[in-house]
């Protein structure tokens, strides 16, 4: 494209783009309604009453400029002749081009694009869950309905276009929250609890359905059922096409489809050598945490007075700007850099007098230079500070000692609930009684880790904790069993399993935790869906 295609933009960069932007609408709101021909005083009457111009004048030389550039054409308005003399006077109807229509388009994605600050969609996740299984059903079919396989493959890529673009948007704009640039501080800390369990929620869900997910997607391609559902689906959509593009059509439409089904797959099972974009989301919201609660922390530093070196060069900055002349911004410069004189050197008034009257180059070497006059009290001791009554130091051994007692008991808990998840020996979820809620919270994060390396096929699986210290073992059981563990929050079911946790910080080689967590396993009935129900 040359640089005369992208003429329907110019209007963005005028001093008077503020008039054209709010004209082009107006053609907008007009097509709206059906309406194609505007005349200068319909667009007039269209802009808003507190920024149209005084006259009608303006709004004419608006239109010829945006004809000028292609966005709008002019046709000569031949319906409001009566006389002859109405022939030879300028009157114009305007419509929209089609370059002006893409442009205004392009401009309302762009707006839309800036101002979304997305969102983590748990409803997405239980709709995918909801699509596959009736893809599921479809493919159970001897000859599956092209028209109800078209219809779920087209709302399950919809809904994952839908998570993924708002997962992306999200995540960036938090990371814009975590760095103070998008937001106010008031707000921040209004809201930064409801933000830390959202994130939490939409972390569980994500263990919770994306393991689902995997599954499901995993049965279908074990099956082979894909590739004809997707060829049916393509086969639908290019039905309209011209008889001698069919074949071609065809094919495009089946490669877009097989495209789609890859990038979910992608999203949601993890490859060889490659974690699924659901456990790097996870993993990358999981950190958010800790990050927003430093923030809180510097917040809360930066209010209770403590310094803040960005703070501290803003003022100087000030400080800067609000200085009467050069001479003072020097003075400021020396005192605030220390880029100045030797300090233990006395310099008077004398002296300065002196270098006033005859200064000394500064090319002057050391040895030549007139000599300044050195504090006795330097020479003497050595210092030149003023000796007085020190400040008294804070005692601070309680705030310390309560700290202490704080992390003794964290460390206590911890411990506790890594005991309480020791028993031994591989063990079926179904015999191990009840949780509390930190032991049961630590289960469901190593559940989740090895859920996460699960794939089509696997009967067993292991994975280490993320700080190292313990190691889960996972193993199918084929009979069908359903195991249940209470919990103070409610009562967590599903397919009965054999689960081996051992304590790496401990000497012996095989202790051993069953548990159970609000995730799915992967067991043969695959109609059995765990859940956590609440105070059952």
């Amino acid at each position: 494209m040359t640089t005369s295609d992208y003429s329907p933009f110019a209007h963005l960069t005028t001093p008077n783009a503020t008039l054209y932007r709010q004209v082009m609408r107006a053609f907008l709101a007009a097509k709206e309604r059906f309406a194609v021909h505007l005349r200068p005083e319909d667009v007039y009457a269209a802009l808003d009453a507190g920024s149209r111009p005084v006259d009608l004048e303006a709004v004419t030389q608006a239109l010829d400029k945006l004809v000028e550039w292609g966005n709008l054409r002019a046709d000569p308005d031949h319906a409001r002749v009566t006389a002859v003399e109405d022939f030879y006077r300028r009157r114009f109807i305007y419509q929209l081009t089609r370059a002006g229509e893409a442009a205004e388009a392009a401009l309302g994605t762009y707006d839309e694009v800036l101002g979304r600050r997305g969102e983590l969609q748990a409803v997405a996740l239980h709709d995918i869950v909801t699509q596959l299984r009736a893809l599921l059903v479809i493919s159970m079919e001897d000859e599956p309905d092209p028209a109800k396989t078209y219809v779920a493959l087209s709302v399950l890529t919809a809904r994952f276009t839908d998570l993924a673009d708002n997962a992306r948007a999200f995540m960036g704009s938090l990371q814009r929250t975590i760095d103070l640039h998008d937001i106010e501080v008031e707000a921040f800390l209004a809201y930064k609890d409801r933000l830390i369990q959202y994130l939490e929620r939409f972390i569980q869900d994500l263990i919770t359905l994306g393991g689902r997910i995997a599954l499901l997607i995993g049965e279908l391609e074990e099956q082979e059922r894909v590739g004809p559902m997707l060829r049916l689906a393509a086969a639908r959509e290019a039905a309209d096409a011209a008889p001698e593009e069919a074949e071609r059509a065809e094919g495009v439409a089946y490669e877009r489809w097989a495209a789609r089904w890859s990038g979910l797959a992608e999203w949601f099972v993890s490859g060889e050598g490659r974690e699924s974009q659901a456990r790097l989301l996870r993993g990358r919201a999981l950190g958010s945490i800790p990050q927003l609660l430093a923030v809180v922390r510097q917040l809360n530093e930066r209010r209770a007075g403590r310094s803040d070196r960005s703070a501290d060069f803003r003022t100087l900055a000030r400080w800067f700007a609000q200085a009467p002349d050069d001479a003072a911004r020097h003075r400021l410069w020396r005192v605030a850099f220390g880029l100045h004189s030797s300090r233990h050197l006395t310099v008077d008034a004398d002296t300065l007098a002196e270098r006033t009257a005859t200064p000394e180059p500064a090319a002057t070497p050391w040895s030549e230079a007139r000599p300044l006059r050195i504090s006795p009290q330097l020479r003497r001791t050595g210092s030149y500070e003023r000796r007085g009554k020190p400040r008294k130091v804070a005692d601070r051994g309680e705030a310390k000692r309560r700290l202490a007692e704080i992390a003794a008991r964290q460390t206590e808990e911890t411990r506790r609930a890594r005991d309480r998840l020791v028993t031994g020996g591989p063990v079926r979820l179904s015999r191990l009684g009840e949780l509390d809620p930190l032991a049961f919270q630590l289960f469901l994060r190593l559940l989740g880790d090895a859920l996460a390396t699960w794939r089509p096929g696997t009967t067993t699986t292991a994975a280490t904790s993320g700080d190292g210290s313990m190691e889960i073992r996972l193993t199918a059981l084929d009979d069908g069993s359903t195991a249940e563990v209470h919990t103070p929050d409610g009562v967590f079911s599903g397919p009965d399993h054999l689960i081996d946790i051992v304590d790496l910080t401990v000497g012996h080689g095989h202790a051993a935790v069953s548990a159970s967590a609000s995730v799915p396993f992967p067991a043969p009935r695959r109609d059995t869906a765990p859940q956590l129900a609440e105070d059952r």
